[in-house]
């Protein structure tokens, strides 16, 4: 059995890479598919735990060389991979702080929260280095900016001296563990993207307690649909896999990607979104399909259908449990339930409206909920808690949540909640703990339906609809004034049961609305609307965006 990593004295999540060199040297610190080989089995490009720590030294040298200071707002933009991890510690080695952007969510948005971030330098692929020239008036403080990998552009600084000549000395991290990390941006799925303030605590807290929870020991191998768990990864002293797909449309993996990457490791893990999972055990239910030596899957960012769950559960290893940890970007990880207890017990409850349970909370949380409230709340003393069964939103507090955003800091007085000398962050998710303090999830607090006296929650709703056969998913949304809105569901049918004539239409609207009717949660709702695909979230192509979907709808009932 391998030794773990003492990460209780570190100051900065830079030093675990640093540890795990030292005891794993020659391990596989991470792998990616490399382009010499477009067929299956795919070869790979691997660095060990040494390579990669001397790798991060060699460009927090750099960087720091090159004037990078303290505290400077350092924004990557490099597609996941070994180059991605290397510059992640690199930048953290500097004692810069990590602006990361996830580029899938369209160049628009993506340079407002850039220039909301004031970087003081970009270190990314040309690409990158291009849309920052023709968006420079938007990014006045960016000066230091390095090119990553191949290519020549003006106004940036070559990397090529950062990698020559004799291994550099040891750039020894100064600082606390309060010192900021990084900036992470939210999905953007309730409103525009906001960056969270990470400091170096809340990644050491993160690492360590998810190790502790799952009981993951080094040596272990994961195959990342996530690239920032990386991360974690590293810090555990497991070995990170990137399978050949695109992160930022995590639901168009080709499943045989990810069967590869786990087969030429024998990964004992797997992390991805539920869109990821859904893809593979589709795939897995019509093909010849297995990861035989996969014994933890965990998965994040959305509700996970049942259907999914028991998918995956049938190709895993024996004895193989998937994981679905519940939080947020502001505050991760919160709670976690296991597939048997879905299966076995909540399952049922979810489908026949009871919101979707997440489980019991990490050993370190605290929670609480309370009265429903879109005003901000300053203090803990202005909250009303809720008994058990009482649908109200969520706070929590504890390590790993974060304490404020850099960005659109306006939201820090909707989402902070003082208590003394520390306080609770609002998670903006509404539903109820149980009488064994699980939580279960009834949606986001913007996305109820406020009915007159009657208030419709998005999960427990959707659920109803989401019994039907031909249905994949749909999405509760409220049109006209905010305290006396029509209920409208849409739904996204499975391809396959796309209804391509008027009749067939209107046919499986009367099911839906014949099924609505039988259901005390739904029988106020009479209008269902089809669509082909619901608009998701880019991070997990799972978040459904019922803002644009509930403009839509809007549109088409004026008609």
């Amino acid at each position: 059995m391998n030794p773990l990593i003492d990460l209780g004295k570190i100051a900065n999540i830079s030093d675990s890479l640093r540890l795990a060199a030292g005891l794993f040297p020659d391990s596989i610190a991470v792998a990616q598919p490399t382009r010499q080989r477009q067929r299956r089995p795919l070869d790979y490009r691997t660095i060990t735990f040494r390579e990669l720590n001397e790798r991060a030294d060699r460009i927090a040298g750099g960087l720091v060389q090159a004037g990078v200071t303290d505290q400077m707002r350092i924004s990557l933009m490099i597609p996941p991979g070994i180059e991605f991890v290397a510059w992640v510690f690199g930048v953290l080695r500097s004692r810069a702080v990590v602006i990361l952007i996830d580029p899938g969510m369209g160049r628009k948005n993506m340079i407002r929260c850039l220039a909301e971030a004031r970087p003081d330098g970009l270190c990314g692929i040309l690409p990158a280095q291009i849309a920052r020239t023709v968006f420079r008036s938007r990014l006045p403080d960016c000066r230091y900016n390095f090119l990553v990998g191949r290519g020549v552009w003006f106004g940036t600084r070559s990397t090529r001296p950062f990698f020559a000549g004799p291994a550099p000395s040891t750039v020894t991290p100064a600082g606390t563990a309060e010192d900021p990390a990084a900036i992470i941006f939210t999905t953007g799925s309730t409103g525009p993207a906001k960056g969270v303030l990470y400091r170096h605590r809340h990644f050491i807290q993160q690492t360590v307690q998810i190790r502790d929870y799952f009981g993951i020991e080094p040596g272990g191998t994961d195959v990342s649909g996530f690239p920032l768990f990386a991360l974690f990864n590293t810090g555990m002293g497991m070995t990170t896999v990137f399978p050949r797909m695109d992160a930022t449309r995590p639901a168009n993996v080709d499943p045989l990607d990810i069967a590869d990457a786990v087969n030429h490791f024998s990964a004992n893990q797997a992390f991805g979104s539920p869109a990821l999972w859904n893809t593979v055990a589709t795939f897995a239910a019509k093909n010849p399909f297995s990861l035989p030596t996969v014994q933890r899957v965990l998965t994040a960012g959305a509700p996970v259908p049942a259907r999914v769950l028991e998918g995956i559960r049938k190709i895993i290893g024996p004895g193989g449990q998937v994981h679905t940890p519940y939080g947020a970007t502001e505050s991760l990880p919160v709670a976690c339930i296991e597939s048997d207890q879905v299966l076995n017990e909540t399952a049922e409850k979810t489908r026949s409206g009871a919101g979707t349970c997440v489980g019991r909370r990490w050993p370190q949380i605290r929670w609480r909920v309370i009265e429903i409230s879109d005003d901000p709340i300053a203090d803990i003393s202005q909250t009303n808690e809720l008994a058990a069964g009482k649908i109200g939103e969520l706070i929590v507090s504890g390590p790993v949540v974060t304490d404020q955003y850099v960005t659109r800091t306006d939201a820090n007085a909707l989402h902070k909640i003082r208590d003394g000398d520390t306080f609770w962050h609002r998670m903006g998710d509404v539903g109820y703990l149980d009488d064994q303090d699980r939580f279960w999830f009834c949606g986001r607090k913007s996305h109820r339906v406020i009915c007159g006296d009657r208030t419709l929650f998005t999960d427990c709703c959707e659920a109803i609809f989401n019994q039907h056969q031909a249905i994949f998913r749909s999405a509760l949304v409220g049109i006209g004034p905010r305290n006396s809105q029509t209920p409208v569901i849409v739904v996204e049918p499975f391809p396959e049961f796309w209804p391509v004539r008027q009749s067939g239409q209107q046919s499986l609207r009367n099911e839906l609305l014949e099924l609505g009717a039988a259901n005390e949660l739904t029988n106020t709702i009479r209008n269902v609307l089809f669509m082909r695909k619901l608009p998701t979230d880019i991070r997990h192509n799972s978040k459904i965006f019922r803002e644009q979907i509930a403009v839509w709808a809007a549109k088409r009932l004026s008609r």
